[in-house]
């Protein structure tokens, strides 16, 4: 899969999440290559545009902790029940050192279960995975 192709299905499955939770899920996103040009940043959406960068590695540590402790493969995700704030609550492995990451910068992903909406949102982010999982991101 390629980068254009990555972003529309991160979008469709975020705007779908949105409608059946019946509000915004995560409102920041970024797609991440190991070893990739530009930081490691191949796309960011959300809120921070300016100050993304400069909070990366604090925000994105809670979900650099629970990936070390179990493998990941493509299509799998994992999400940081206290990340609070700009912490970044889902990372998903999209293809071989890439990851997708979420957040929801007014909620925990905790707050976000919660709501009973949870349920109908979740086939959205698993039908996610399953796509990279058909089809890899390759970093370009």
């Amino acid at each position: 899969m390629d980068l254009a192709l990555a972003r529309s299905h991160i979008q469709a499955a975020l705007e779908r999440m949105r409608l059946a939770y019946g509000s915004v899920v995560f409102d920041e996103w970024a797609l991440l290559a190991m070893g990739a040009k530009h930081g490691g940043v191949l796309a960011y959406v959300g809120p921070r545009v300016e100050s993304f960068r400069l909070r990366f590695a604090a925000d994105v540590d809670p979900l650099r902790t629970l990936a070390a402790e179990q493998p990941l493969t493509t299509g799998d995700f994992v999400f940081a029940p206290e990340a609070k704030g700009t912490r970044y609550d889902a990372l998903m492995r999209v293809g071989d050192g890439s990851f997708l990451i979420c957040n929801r910068t007014t909620k925990t992903i905790l707050e976000i279960r919660a709501e009973s909406s949870w349920l109908r949102a979740q086939p959205a982010f698993f039908e996610l995975g399953e796509k990279f999982r058909a089809d890899p991101f390759v970093i370009p």
